[in-house]
């Protein structure tokens, strides 16, 4: 699932006549990188929810077979948050454990090798598996520790930002109504304190593109690759 419903106040005025996933880094909207990092990863069904601008994100993408992909949309009539955003399209997740990326984010993982960890840690009890980054300056504080079994724990430790990319347990999100907003972290402190939230370090390339400087360097950065 990639999250893409957030209206990206900071983005302003940019995101007033564009979702923050269909702006461009590189030469292409920020969405299709992970789209296409995705596929290659093997994973092709996609659900993508949204609600600011939404048309537009469904009228770019269609079905995804532009990329190989099948894509599946979850519109909400108002931004759900994070958690309300998932429960509302657990009916098209289906019942194994999924990943969930958010859309407003630029990552170089692998998301094969990713996954195959993350669902080795579930197995064993784990309600979720996270990726965590080194805190970026806007963020110094970070979101969680991380101890040396890779169990995330509130504190005790160094401290790391939660990246945006994660895999679930369906029965995370069990309790919410859908349709109804709801936050993430709340479910990641139960899972915590049940000792049952995992994570790892990634030290990729990532970037929280969250106001018009970061994504014109990173625009500037994948240009000059190119």
């Amino acid at each position: 699932m990639i999250l893409a419903a957030g209206r990206g106040e900071r983005m302003r005025p940019l995101t007033d006549h564009c979702p923050k996933p269909m702006l461009f880094a590189g030469g292409k909207p920020l969405i299709v990188w992970h789209i296409e990092r995705l596929v290659r990863a093997g994973l092709r069904e996609i659900v993508i929810n949204h609600a600011h601008l939404g048309h537009m994100l469904e009228e770019r993408l269609g079905d995804g077979s532009e990329w190989g992909a099948s894509i599946r949309f979850s519109p909400e009539d108002e931004a759900l948050e994070t958690a309300g955003g998932i429960a509302t399209a657990l009916p098209l997740l289906g019942d194994s454990p999924f990943l969930v990326v958010n859309g407003d984010v630029y990552c170089e993982m692998d998301f094969a090798t990713f996954c195959a960890r993350a669902i080795a840690r579930i197995t064993q009890g784990r309600m979720a598996h996270l990726a965590l980054v080194d805190n970026p300056p806007h963020h110094p504080e970070g979101d969680f520790v991380l101890d040396a079994s890779g169990l995330i724990l509130r504190d005790g430790g160094a401290r790391f930002t939660f990246s945006g990319v994660g895999v679930y347990r369906p029965e995370l999100f069990a309790g919410l109504e859908a349709g109804v907003k709801a936050k993430l972290a709340p479910l990641l402190f139960s899972a915590i304190d049940a000792g049952r939230l995992s994570g790892e370090h990634f030290q990729g390339r990532w970037e929280d593109v969250g106001t018009p400087q970061r994504l014109a360097a990173l625009d500037d950065e994948l240009k000059t690759r190119s």
